[in-house]
């Protein structure tokens, strides 16, 4: 019986031509301007949007971003919980979101009505909840955490604590291991990251075997097991920046590839297959469009909206991450 061939790894390298910003682009550039909009964009986005965003980053620096900025709009493109998280930071801003149904599998795999009943079951637990949630399942937490400083929050958490950690498994898996701590855990995960395989990545380390692999946290244990670093996508670009490899093989959503690329154009970037693709897109990071975003930005909708009370019960737990990030 004929077996399919596996698709040609997909590589990423720095393009020396000029780029020359479409007619979209160029429009959107100017409604930013003439409406105080600031446009902050994740990681995973498009590259036509990454190159006219004024900030790409993490989840972290987005909420940083979000909390500190004077403009009166902020146009957020990521998925739903992100532009939440604006929201609850910077109240009196408006702001949008290009698809409101850019969701998130691993948001949606810890319903705020199932945690509240958790917590009324067991009511010392303390609450950690990775960023990637609804406003709602912040508003019954103790602090929110990224990938990038939930090792540090829950350091700081007092040893006389039993934690939960929420909504992802796998992540919180990969914390016990560097803290030490015993958690439990929510059974949850990114649907993207956990395609990811021991297998597809062996096939990537025989084409490329001096390069590192560099891996998410959200991946499963046996493939951030084989990885040379574990990170978040902040994180990432130091990492690659440092090392002395040329080239790189990134397990995380594909969109990070025109990142780093731009960042480090002086290296290659291998984009970690799955078990049946040369590399790893989230469905709901696709969603916002150049065409979306200028409409968004046009008609100023569609706007994230929540009420008084959820931003104040949401914002404790985000404020406290930011000072222990601090």
């Amino acid at each position: 019986m004929a077996t399919t061939a596996p698709p040609p790894l997909q590589v990423y390298s720095h393009s020396q031509e000029r780029i020359n910003l479409s007619d979209q682009q160029e429009e959107i550039l100017r409604l930013k301007r003439d409406k105080n909009a600031v446009l902050l964009c994740h990681n995973y986005q498009v590259d036509p949007i990454q190159q006219v965003a004024d900030y790409v980053g993490d989840s972290l620096g987005l909420a940083r971003q979000a909390a500190e900025t004077d403009a009166e709009i902020i146009v957020f493109c990521g998925v739903h919980f992100m532009a939440e998280t604006a929201k609850i930071l910077n109240p009196s801003k408006t702001v949008l979101l290009p698809d409101l149904d850019a969701g998130c599998s691993l948001s949606d795999s810890c319903p705020a009505d199932q945690l509240a009943k958790y917590r009324e079951e067991n009511p010392d637990l303390y609450v950690v909840a990775y960023v990637n949630c609804s406003a709602a399942v912040k508003g019954l937490s103790d602090v929110i955490c990224t990938s990038g400083n939930a090792v540090n929050i829950v350091n700081q958490i007092p040893a006389d604590r039993e934690i939960l950690f929420v909504p992802d498994q796998n992540l919180g898996q990969w914390v016990i291991g560097q803290t030490g701590r015993k958690m439990r855990l929510w059974p949850g995960s990114c649907y993207a990251h956990v395609l990811f395989t021991k297998e597809s990545i062996e096939r990537c380390r025989l084409e490329y075997p001096e390069a590192p692999v560099v891996a998410h946290p959200e991946c499963i244990q046996s493939v951030r097991d084989m990885a040379d670093e574990v990170c978040s996508t902040e994180k990432m670009v130091s990492y690659c920046q440092s090392h002395s490899s040329d080239t790189f093989i990134i397990l995380t959503e594909s969109g990070m590839m025109h990142r780093l690329t731009r960042e480090l154009p002086d290296k290659q970037f291998v984009a970690g297959p799955t078990g049946h693709c040369a590399c790893n897109d989230c469905r709901y990071m696709k969603m916002n469009t150049l065409p979306k975003l200028l409409n968004c930005l046009q008609d100023g909708t569609p706007e994230i909206t929540l009420t008084d009370e959820l931003i104040k019960q949401a914002k404790l737990p985000i404020e406290r991450m930011l000072d222990w990030s601090a």
